[in-house]
C-alpha cells in the first residue's frame, strides 16, 4: 500500500479498522477476517464514509475470496451480501463491481483469484489516496483565495457538515482534505464543525480528527451555522457527499440541504468535495432516483457519550411513549452547489460541466 491508511490496514492478511464507534473516547480497532464480518461493519458503522465503506467493501470481497479459496460463484454469492450492506453510499456498490468486473476477467484467464482480489483492493485505495490530495490542492486555491482579501490576522473561516476526513476517505478526506493542504500552506483558518444529529459525526470524529492536526475549530449544534453566515461569520462551506447525480444533485448526511439553503442565502460559496467514484451517471434526479437509508429510531431517541465514571453509555432524550423518524441523508439540488471540488478539478454542479470534466465515466 502506498499509504498509511489511518482508518484501516492490513496485518497478516486480514483487515484491521479503527472503530469509529468508539471515537473521539476511545481508539480502538477491530480484525476483519471474513466478508461477513466487512458486510456488519458497514452495516453498524464501525466504518463510515462513502470512501472508507468502498474501501472496506473491496477489501471484503477479497475476504471472500479467501474463505472461499477462490471459488468464483461462492464469492459471487457473498459479495453480494457485500453490496447491500448500506443503500445510499454509491462507493459501495462501485467499489464491488469493479471487484467482481475485474475477478471474471482474472477467472476467464485462470488466474488465482485471492491474489488478484487483494492487489484491486489495494489498487482502489491507492486511487484514493492520489485523488483525496489533489482534491485537497483544487480546494485549498478556494480557500487561498479568500485569505488574500482578509484582514491581516483574521482567518478564512470553512464550515462543514458531518465528517468527510481521512476516517471517511483515506488519505485527507474530500471535505477535509482542502483544509488540511491549507494548514499545511500556513493559511490562518477555523473551522465550524456542525454536531451532525443525530450520530454526532462532527462532534465525535470531525473534532477529533482537527484536534489530532492541532487545526482551530469550534463545535457548534447543527442549526447555529444559519445565523454565523447571517453574521459574517462563514467564509465558504464545504462539505462532501455520499452519491452525487450527473446533473449535481448532493446526497449527503441529513441537514447538508439546510446548510445549503442559508449559504445560498446568505450569498456564502457552498462547495461539494467528492471523488469521482463518488458520482451516479446513471441517475439525474437526486430527490427521486436516490434511495435514503432510514435508521434505527433509537440514534435519535438516544445520545452517547463519556458518562462522569468514565464510561461511555447512552442516555434517552425523548418521552418513553415518543417515536422518531431517522433518515440518514438528505438532497442538495445542484441549483444550491457552487461548485464541486474533484481530483480533476473544480466544476460547476450542472450536467453540461460534470460531463464536460467526467465523459469516460458516462455509459
Amino acid at each position: 500500500m502506498n499509504s498509511t491508511y489511518k482508518a484501516f490496514w492490513l496485518e497478516s492478511g486480514d483487515l484491521v479498522v479503527i472503530d469509529q464507534t468508539q471515537l473521539p473516547f476511545r481508539l480502538v480497532t477491530k480484525t476483519l477476517k471474513t466478508s461477513a464480518e466487512a458486510t456488519l461493519a458497514i452495516q453498524e458503522m464501525t466504518v463510515r464514509g462513502a470512501g472508507v465503506i468502498g474501501n472496506v467493501a473491496a477489501f471484503g470481497v477479497y475476504l471472500a475470496a479467501r474463505e472461499s479459496k477462490g471459488d468464483r460463484d461462492q464469492i459471487k454469492t457473498l459479495s453480494a451480501a457485500i453490496r447491500r450492506a448500506r443503500p445510499t453510499a454509491v462507493n459501495l456498490m462501485w467499489a464491488v463491481d469493479r471487484m467482481m468486473a475485474v475477478l471474471e476477467k482474472a477467472a476467464i484467464n485462470k488466474q488465482d483469484l485471492v491474489e488478484v482480489a487483494l492487489k484491486e483492493a489495494i489498487a482502489i485505495a491507492d486511487e484514493d489516496v492520489i485523488g483525496t490530495r489533489n482534491i485537497g490542492k483544487f480546494g485549498c486555491e478556494l480557500i487561498e483565495a479568500i485569505a488574500k482579501t482578509k484582514p491581516q490576522g483574521e482567518p478564512v473561516n470553512i464550515l462543514t457538515h458531518c465528517n468527510a476526513g481521512w476516517l471517511a476517505i483515506v488519505d485527507r478526506g474530500s471535505a477535509l482534505a482542502p483544509i488540511y493542504e491549507a494548514s499545511d500552506r500556513g493559511i490562518n483558518i477555523h473551522v465550524w464543525v456542525d454536531e451532525t444529529r443525530p450520530r454526532n459525526q462532527g462532534a465525535n470524529l470531525t473534532a477529533w480528527e482537527l484536534g489530532q492536526s492541532q487545526i482551530p475549530h469550534t463545535l457548534i449544534a447543527d442549526n447555529t451555522g444559519g445565523l454565523l453566515m447571517q453574521y459574517g461569520k462563514v467564509d465558504l462551506c464545504i462539505v462532501g457527499t455520499d452519491r452525487t447525480t450527473r446533473s449535481g444533485d448532493v446526497a449527503n448526511k441529513i441537514g447538508t440541504y439546510l446548510k445549503a439553503l442559508a449559504a445560498f442565502d446568505n450569498h456564502v460559496p457552498f462547495y461539494v468535495a467528492l471523488p469521482s467514484s463518488t458520482f451516479d451517471m446513471q441517475i439525474s434526479d437526486g430527490i427521486k432516483e436516490i434511495a435514503i437509508e432510514t435508521r434505527s429510531s433509537d440514534e435519535v431517541l438516544y445520545m452517547q457519550g463519556l458518562q462522569d465514571d468514565g464510561n461511555i453509555g447512552k442516555v434517552r432524550v425523548a418521552p418513553l411513549e415518543t417515536s422518531a423518524l431517522n433518515y440518514g441523508f438528505d438532497i442538495t439540488p445542484a441549483r444550491l452547489v457552487t461548485g464541486l471540488i474533484t481530483e480533476r478539478g473544480i466544476c460547476k454542479a450542472n450536467e453540461t460541466a460534470i460531463a464536460g470534466m467526467f465523459l469516460d465515466l458516462i455509459p
